[in-house]
């Protein structure tokens, strides 16, 4: 039967088939089939993340992330911000992320690396999660202040990680790549050179809260009003 003759028998179900329909199927991203296919509670956590930085970050007009890997959850932020523009520092992630945009959640994409790439233009919201765990030490500073310059006045930034508590618990490949983990309060100390407010918040599986951070799995910092030598 053709997808054009299927009627549901309930009528608030019909949505689903009109759909498919006129835009065809949805295809999961490049690390979105992976995790579904490796552990599908994952691919729960992750869209939880991006759900609480479109909850912090709604309203605002031209809001940046870094590290979007497939950017399969772009259209959660895109449900409450004007503009969004997502960049990663993998080519290949940036062409499956553009192949699979739908013409409702358009963003742009573009190939960034914020190691070595200069962060051009400024956003009233910049947002960076499973990323600053991956950034050597020594360039920290630098990268951080990198964001800083790109940040519009009264912006805000989002940095989310895994705890340094939680990687007892990770895989071997995922331990390999995290070089620079952070328990909350050195997360917080560093945040803090940049920006006068700093809020944390803990993370368990898909529930952010507020509990005792050293039993937490992944950590938020929300960082407002920056310092004056934010972007040296």
């Amino acid at each position: 039967m053709d997808s054009g003759d299927m009627v549901t028998r309930d009528p608030v179900n019909q949505p689903g088939f009109d759909v498919q329909r006129q835009i065809g199927p949805t295809t999961l991203g490049v690390l979105k089939n992976w995790e579904w296919h490796d552990d599908p509670r994952r691919f729960l956590f992750s869209m939880a993340r991006y759900k609480f930085v479109s909850k912090m970050f709604a309203g605002r007009r031209n809001v940046l992330e870094l590290g979007c890997g497939d950017a399969f959850n772009a259209p959660i932020v895109l449900q409450t911000v004007e503009k969004l523009t997502v960049t990663d520092f993998d080519p290949l992630f940036i062409a499956d992320a553009k192949a699979r945009m739908k013409q409702k959640w358009r963003y742009e994409a573009r190939v960034l690396d914020l190691l070595n790439d200069p962060l051009e233009g400024q956003y009233d919201g910049i947002y960076s999660l499973d990323v600053l765990e991956h950034i050597p030490p020594a360039r920290e500073h630098e990268v951080l202040a990198k964001i800083c310059g790109a940040l519009a006045p009264h912006g805000a930034v989002i940095i989310g990680m895994p705890s340094l508590e939680s990687q007892a618990y990770a895989s071997p490949q995922s331990r390999a790549g995290h070089i620079n983990c952070k328990t909350m309060p050195e997360l917080e100390t560093s945040l803090k050179h940049f920006f006068h407010n700093v809020f944390m918040f803990s993370m368990n599986d898909e529930v952010v809260h507020t509990g005792y951070h050293k039993m937490a799995h992944y950590l938020f910092a929300l960082c407002v009003e920056r310092t004056e030598n934010a972007a040296q």
